[in-house]
């Protein structure tokens, strides 16, 4: 998610300051999840009622990114994995649901959405989505990894032929860490058009988007990211994984308020576990996900 600010329960700093509000973090905040493998394809209907993700077990409600409380709404992922995809759903509570962004790439994160970080060791992957399901996508490669004649000097990953930008984080704007951001990797480069091969998305609404007279009961999200499409990501492990491995992924949600008829000026910032930061792009922070090739299905 590129720069904006946030709605937060953890104390307010000077309002020069306010996106650079953090709290504690420790690796005892990171949480972990058993990815269960499934032997029957999810429907992708974005409805999340079929069988898989009935059997699937659930996230705990997302928290606040920076303090680690519990989130207004109540938000809830849950992931599975074959040899073809990894499949993501998303429960998103929400009474006034509400989009308006429907062309691919336009900036999903100005509104509500919610969202995937894929960590590839030397780069990462960026997935929002929105109520209409628009999809905003990026790849990352950071800035220390790219060399001259090394992997990513490929066409594909060409920074001049792809328009790519150095990106340092949700803080690169800051006053006290202007271009560079606060990661100590440093900055990244940016390629803003790029569109992961095979990806799949659902939405289901329970309710009647954009319409404020109705209260909703929100909205739904089904992915499928193929293995296939994810070579870039994979950083030396096998395609699909095998059982044991480890990835760290960032499951997400960002949601405007509005309190007595004012929008409140900085949307909740809700995630899987505490990031700790108003910068979600760190991705040593990410939830860690545990492929587990024991069936979703075998409890069926």
């Amino acid at each position: 998610m590129p720069v904006r600010k946030y709605f937060r329960s953890a104390p307010l700093m000077e309002e020069t300051d306010i996106d650079m509000v953090v709290s504690e973090w420790s690796p005892s905040d990171q949480l972990s999840y058993r990815c269960r493998r499934t032997s029957r394809k999810p429907a992708m209907d974005g409805r999340l009622a079929c069988p898989v993700w009935q059997q699937a077990e659930q996230s705990p409600r997302f928290v606040d990114m920076i303090s680690g409380a519990p989130g207004l709404y109540d938000t809830r992922s849950a992931a599975v994995w074959d040899d073809e995809a990894l499949y993501v759903g998303f429960w998103v509570e929400e009474p006034q649901v509400a989009a308006t962004q429907t062309t691919r790439d336009s900036l999903v994160f100005l509104e509500n959405d919610v969202e995937v970080f894929i960590d590839g060791g030397d780069a990462y992957y960026e997935f929002e989505i929105n109520a209409l399901g628009t999809i905003y996508e990026v790849f990352f490669v950071w800035e220390d990894a790219w060399k001259k004649g090394g992997v990513w000097d490929t066409p594909e990953f060409d920074v001049h032929d792809h328009s790519a930008i150095l990106f340092g984080g949700n803080h690169d704007r800051s006053a006290q860490h202007f271009w560079r951001g606060t990661h100590p990797r440093g900055l990244r480069w940016a390629y803003r058009h790029y569109d992961l091969p095979g990806l799949q998305s659902a939405v289901y609404i329970d309710g009647e988007i954009n319409n404020p007279a109705v209260i909703d009961r929100g909205w739904r999200v089904e992915l499928a990211f193929p293995w296939a499409g994810m070579k870039h990501l994979a950083h030396g492990r096998s395609l699909p994984p095998k059982a044991g491995d480890e990835w760290r992924i960032f499951f997400g949600r960002f949601q405007k308020l509005e309190l007595a008829g004012q929008q409140v000026s900085q949307p909740a910032a809700w995630s899987w576990g505490k990031v700790g930061s108003g910068d979600n792009h760190i991705p040593e922070r990410f939830t860690k996900i545990i492929f587990d090739d024991r069936d979703v299905m075998g409890n069926a």
